[in-house]
């Protein structure tokens, strides 16, 4: 049974605009490779770069590292960031975008982040464009 995520409009590097299919988030996480990029292999360890556009299911934008005009750097698989991104953003390839739904117990828990307007509750989606791996 496949799930359905929100369409995504705009290529690499645009940020994106999301469309819901439904209103109701699909149980667990969830990746799709929207375009598939041809530089090195996200390793566990390493730092990645990415431009990034987070969301809650069917409701408003959290934050943007495309609407600040500048990517970010982060340790990917060591637990420095939630895990549904370690999850799975290891093993994907420099220049791919994916689109993330992300449950609450691999986003930020049960307490959520209220001052980000996001809900213990709240299913989060994200479109990560991998832009560099150092």
């Amino acid at each position: 049974m496949s799930v359905e995520l929100p369409n995504v409009s705009g290529s690499f590097g645009d940020e994106p605009t999301l469309e819901f299919p439904t209103e109701q988030a699909p149980a667990g996480l969830h990746a799709i490779v929207l375009e598939e990029g041809t530089g090195p292999v996200v390793q566990g360890g390493r730092e990645i770069e990415v431009n990034y556009h987070g969301q809650i299911w069917n409701g408003g934008l959290f934050d943007s590292s495309y609407k600040r005009g500048q990517t970010t750097s982060f340790p990917i698989g060591v637990g420095m960031v939630i895990k549904g991104w370690d999850e799975t953003l290891v093993g994907k390839t420099v220049g791919s975008r994916l689109v993330i739904s992300i449950p609450p117990e691999k986003g930020y828990g049960a307490r959520g982040v209220p001052q980000a307007g996001i809900g213990g509750t709240d299913t989060l989606v994200f479109v990560v464009d991998i832009v560099g791996v150092k």
